[in-house]
């Protein structure tokens, strides 16, 4: 049995900021027998627990793991550096919240990353777990290290601390994996760490880095990647999960004890996205779309409600209006759960008049949450760029439809930075925003109207059809941005309405250097830690000059420097780091897309024209899957606030 720490946890919380978070015993947690289990996971999402305890993907595998008798499934989340201080201090190891056992104890540690900036964290728990820090120097005795989620699409910047990377979908793969490590163990370990490693290897869809070498060209650029044993495949292969009906999860969402970003019951309504924004890493490597039906979203938001006790229901997914049945979902959820206290929300949404529509339906219980649209690029010539279709007719219609009914909030998203990008194109923003407070106000006849501008620095990504393109330095976004505020400001009346918030340049060419860094990257961001580098996601604890001057120090003895991993501009023939890493796209149907993106042509959505040969379908043997099924939520039993009641689906 693996024995709690919390006996040496507990007197050290009194000391620490929000020690609620890690306590643990939160409703949807589960604690399983230690010794009853073959196969033990530790899960992490390498963030604070208010940002770690809300994730999708963790909570998936989650349940997906404890359902599985002999399988145990544990979280752990970073810890803030005041309780790491303390730790440290006390010899307390990196523990789950569930049953407070050290995380070295388990056989496989997961590690979900939604961003580059958590890689810092990884080392964090790592060190703090008692696991040596680089994969090589790991014995028997350590857990796996996997890292998985859209940031290990490129892990090569990590290969020298995790033992294996999945690409993509989670949920069978994470059951894979733990069939391998079970039948291992019950053949007595043989071969040790390593042919439990070459067996994961052998699957050709978990990536085990030391089983491949790196050349490097005298330039710094990389030769090629080439397995290091007769038995490991050239290319490593995505996961995808087919069919989203036979996986409704999660099922038993975890109700946070602390505060979090989001308190709500999230169900994912599709997967995937063909609208072909170039700039989009995760519509890119979701490919192909699909949909759950809307008799399952039903069923899910049903008994989520019931299990978890939330108010409100977010409806996930990349472009959640183009849903085929988002109509009838929409309407058929609020009708279900009219007259209670039960609120749905869309993400960001497309600008078009529909989403006022459904967004009408989604506020019918009297809370009228702010609006979200992401136009992404201020110019009409900047959107055909990216490839984000959308008129400032199209816009300025949408939110005057918004104002007129009653909306009195709205936020427009924008990203700097991006290819090809003028300053002219940055200050159209400002143009548009002022066009939107005046239209706003002509058709309200009010003043009381506000629009939020916010601004997030474009990062270059891995299987994008921009992984060619050249970042733009830091104090030429932050003076774009300058200009866009001063222009904003320039006329008093509508600046008073136009809030504007903006991340400057500096984080994202440090997300750039790790979204498309190599092996390399790996000594800079264990420099950055070694001096005192954590939560460089949190602008607070970010230090652009602890970055700076780790890649000054550790780069050059390999010939490279922090431009020539982010203000460079690739060739069509540089061997990219994650080329052996298949995403099912196809790299000259990407090249094609960016020099498309240069000369200004708009790609149009595979998913209602013919195919354009992206890859996906064919190379992974899987096509599209959209709706509409026919079926509706109806027959409804409406609610007033009692128990919740939604009839079976019909058996297909």
């Amino acid at each position: 049995m693996e024995p709690s720490i919390w006996p040496r946890l507990e007197p050290l919380l009194p000391q620490v900021t929000k020690p609620i978070q890690y306590v643990g015993g939160e409703l949807g947690a589960v604690v399983k027998d230690w010794d009853a289990a073959t196969v033990r996971w530790a899960l992490m999402y390498p963030d604070a627990y208010e940002v770690g305890l809300p994730n999708q993907g963790v909570q998936i595998l989650y349940e997906v793991l404890n359902e599985l008798p002999d399988v145990l499934a544990e979280r752990t989340y970073a810890v803030w550096p005041d309780l790491e201080r303390l730790m440290r201090a006390h010899g307390v190891p990196q523990f789950t919240v569930d049953a407070h056992r050290p995380v070295r104890g388990f056989d496989v540690f997961g590690v979900s990353f939604s961003t580059e900036l958590g890689y810092t964290n990884l080392l964090t728990a790592i060190d703090l777990a008692g696991i040596p820090l680089l994969a090589a120097d790991r014995t028997d005795a350590d857990p796996v290290i996997v890292a998985g989620g859209h940031a290990a699409f490129n892990p090569e910047p990590i290969a020298d601390f995790v033992d294996a990377a999945v690409l993509g979908d989670g949920e069978e793969a994470v059951l894979e994996i733990t069939a391998i490590v079970r039948e291992w163990k019950a053949e007595g370990s043989p071969g040790g760490r390593d042919e439990l490693l070459l067996r994961l290897a052998r699957t050709e869809s978990v990536y085990v880095p030391r089983f491949y070498d790196v050349d490097y060209l005298p330039d710094g650029r990389i030769q090629r990647v080439v397995p290091n044993r007769a038995d490991v495949p050239f290319r490593v292969h995505k996961r995808t999960t087919m069919d989203l009906d036979a996986w409704p999860y999660p099922k038993k969402p975890l109700v946070p004890l602390a505060e979090t970003v989001h308190e709500r019951y999230a169900v994912e309504i599709f997967r995937g996205c063909t609208r072909g924004c170039r700039f989009c890493q995760a519509g890119m490597i979701t490919r192909p779309v699909r949909e759950r039906s809307i008799t399952t979203v039903g069923q899910m938001v049903q008994q989520g409600l019931e299990f978890s006790g939330f108010h409100e229901v977010g409806l996930l997914s990349l472009s959640s209006a183009d849903h085929s049945e988002i109509g009838d979902m929409c309407s058929g959820l609020a009708e279900q759960y009219a007259g209670t206290n039960v609120s749905l929300s869309l993400p960001s949404t497309r600008v078009d008049a529909f989403n006022i529509d459904l967004a009408q339906e989604l506020s019918r219980n009297g809370r009228r949450t702010g609006l979200t649209f992401a136009p992404e690029g201020g110019s009409e010539r900047i959107r055909k760029v990216i490839n984000k279709m959308v008129s400032k007719e199209d816009l300025i219609r949408t939110v005057v439809t918004a104002y007129t009914n009653g909306w009195r909030q709205v936020k427009l998203y924008f990203m700097c930075g991006l290819p090809t990008e003028t300053d002219a194109d940055v200050l159209e923003i400002a143009d548009m925003a002022h066009e939107v407070i005046r239209a706003g106000r002509s058709a309200t006849g009010s003043k009381d109207i506000r629009c939020t501008v916010s601004i997030g620095g474009f990062v270059p990504k891995p299987h994008t059809p921009f992984q060619w393109a050249a970042m733009e330095r830091p104090e030429v976004i932050d003076g774009r941005l300058r200009l866009l505020k001063q222009a904003i400001n320039a006329d008093r009346s509508l600046g008073r309405a136009i809030g504007f918030r903006y991340h400057d340049g500096e984080p994202s060419l440090i997300e750039g250097l790790l979204s498309r860094g190599d092996r390399r990257v790996g000594a800079v961001i264990r420099r950055v830690w070694e001096n005192g580098g954590r939560f460089d996601g949190w602008s607070e604890h970010f230090s652009y000059q602890r970055w700076v001057d780790a890649a000054a120090e550790v780069l050059p003895a390999f010939g490279v420097d922090l431009d020539w991993y982010t203000t460079r501009q690739r060739d069509e023939l540089e061997v990219l780091p994650w080329d052996h890493l298949d995403s099912g796209l196809d790299k000259d149907w990407l090249w094609q897309d960016w020099q498309d993106s240069l000369s200004e042509y708009e790609q149009d959505d595979c998913r209602w024209t013919p195919c354009f040969d992206c890859g996906v379908c064919p190379s992974m043997d899987t096509e599209i899957q959209i709706g509409p099924t026919g079926r509706k939520l109806l027959p409804l039993t409406p609610i007033n606030g009692a128990g919740l009641r939604i009839p079976a689906p019909t058996p297909q």
